[in-house]
């Protein structure tokens, strides 16, 4: 049985193309059948812009995404709560959006060991 020795850099994607990732379905019909699915009883469904962002979302991210330093784009998995307030508050984005898209890419490079 081989242990896990840690993430490899060359073996996580990047938080850009964890980004374009989303993208795909970014308006679709399909997208837009994930989001009313996980629609809470005020009509919001933050949990499915993992799934399908609309595309002013993926505009918000990626204005976010545009002005990280490098070092915030090779740790995006670990930044903190107060780093992902200040990202969003630099680009007048929804703090809350940024912070689902952040724990998303910590998810998926945690499912990619």
């Amino acid at each position: 049985m081989k242990k896990n020795q840690g993430p490899k850099s060359k073996d996580k994607i990047s938080i850009e193309q964890y980004l374009e990732k989303l993208a795909r379905f970014s308006g679709s019909e399909y997208g837009k059948l994930i989001r009313s699915t996980f629609q809470d009883i005020r009509g919001s469904s933050e949990l499915a812009m993992l799934a399908s962002p609309t595309a002013e979302e993926m505009e918000q991210l990626r204005k976010a995404v545009a002005i990280m330093t490098p070092g915030e784009k090779e740790t995006a998995e670990s930044l903190s709560d107060e780093q992902i307030q200040k990202i969003a508050a630099d680009v007048e984005i929804d703090p809350a959006n940024l912070a689902i898209f952040i724990n998303g890419y910590a998810l998926h490079c945690k499912r990619a060991l």
